[in-house]
């Protein structure tokens, strides 16, 4: 009895303590708005914003309510991460694996990217993107043609609309290939497992992918529309391509410095991770006639995973963590939009600093709910 005694009045003085901690601050915070008139809710949120945005996944105007304001900037804010994220891992593999490469100048070439790279303040990369690198780009009416029909100008990203007849069915069977391929892929390693054989698991994946969608097209009446950028003049000196998908200058330059600079920590988490396997265990699964390729993909790889995984949860957090810089270029992301003209606007700086807060929060530990899961489901089973 004593030592549960023991063990648990630490705990709970230390409890009491945060409590107390919270409590001051918070009745102190009281006391200072009641003096100065300042009064507390979240009911602000549905009042009219009446400021615009200029770039938004949702339609949004100034007649819209702060809420979904909010809404605007988080899915900004999400978008930046997912595509961050994505393009970041594929880069980081491709060079964290090429900096183990025999070749000197691929070598050294991925060793060059990732000193520099790492070296150069995120804030001053993004900088570099957007006014330096895209600030020189072409006006709308002065660009010339990329891959036949997409144009990069100073005022953004044009690519041709794409108009979609029973867009449902498309994607039905783009969901329908995906719990194919997850079938066959589980299936393909059962019988890895206990035959040894080994199933073409890529080509078959990659024939679902364009197969049920190109069905789709044949018998399900899907009918795509691919609609080309037009130059058109808005005044006597304002152009504009229409109709078009416009990826803002803002949203690249700021994608461009997240994936590069997160994509060299990445790059060394897969270095660390492969070196991390044995030199024996190579050896032994060169062996017995495995080609490099194999002795990658199904001795070093599920190995090194155990080590990559964690460093790289870390990486991704702090990837869309770091997307609040977009207010430094004026991507209207999260903090923008919320934090800072909503803030600006209300003066709620508590409500709106602590949902800002709670939502990053939220973020941050869905991101480290899922990469958890998954190294738990690669982690070593003992039997």
């Amino acid at each position: 009895m004593n030592n549960k005694v023991k063990k648990f009045v630490p705990q709970l003085i230390t409890l009491l303590a945060i409590i107390l901690v919270f409590g001051f601050f918070t009745y102190n915070a009281q006391i200072n708005m009641d003096n100065r008139g300042i009064e507390f809710g979240y009911g602000f949120l549905k009042q009219e914003s009446s400021f615009d945005v200029q770039f938004s996944l949702i339609e949004y105007d100034g007649s819209h309510s702060y809420a979904r304001a909010y809404l605007v900037g988080l899915l900004n804010t999400l978008l930046v991460s997912f595509i961050g994220i994505i393009l970041s891992t594929i880069i980081g593999v491709i060079v964290g694996i090429a900096r183990l490469s025999p070749n000197f100048l691929i070598k050294n070439t991925a060793a060059f990217y990732v000193e520099f790279f790492r070296n150069i303040p995120l804030l001053l990369q993004i900088f570099f993107w957007y006014f330096a690198a895209l600030r020189a780009l072409p006006l709308p009416q002065d660009a010339e043609a990329w891959f036949g029909s997409t144009y990069m100008t100073i005022k953004g990203y044009y690519v041709p609309l794409f108009v979609w007849n029973n867009l449902d069915i498309f994607l039905y069977s783009i969901l329908a290939a995906i719990i194919s391929i997850v079938i066959i892929r589980s299936y393909a390693k059962k019988i890895q497992e206990n035959e040894g054989k080994q199933l073409p698991v890529f080509y078959i994946s990659l024939g679902l992918l364009i197969l049920l969608p190109l069905l789709s097209f044949v018998i399900g009446g899907v009918n795509l529309e691919i609609k080309t950028p037009v130059l058109k003049q808005l005044s006597a000196t304002g152009f504009i391509f229409e109709p078009a998908l416009s990826l803002p200058p803002e949203l690249i330059a700021l994608v461009l410095a997240l994936s590069l600079y997160t994509a060299t920590f990445i790059a060394e988490c897969v270095r660390a991770g492969i070196q991390g396997v044995s030199k024996g265990q190579k050896e032994a699964a060169a062996s017995i006639g495995l080609t490099p390729k194999q002795v990658l993909k199904l001795v070093i790889m599920p190995q090194a995973l155990r080590i990559i995984i964690p460093p790289t949860t870390n990486q991704y957090l702090n990837l869309t963590k770091n997307s609040s810089l977009a207010a430094a270029i004026a991507y209207p992301d999260l903090v923008l939009v919320f934090a800072g003209t909503a803030l600006m606007q209300t003066g709620r700086a508590i409500e709106i600093v602590s949902i800002t807060m709670l939502t990053y929060l939220s973020i941050s530990l869905a991101i480290s709910a899922l990469m958890n899961w998954y190294n738990k489901k690669i982690a070593i089973k003992e039997k």
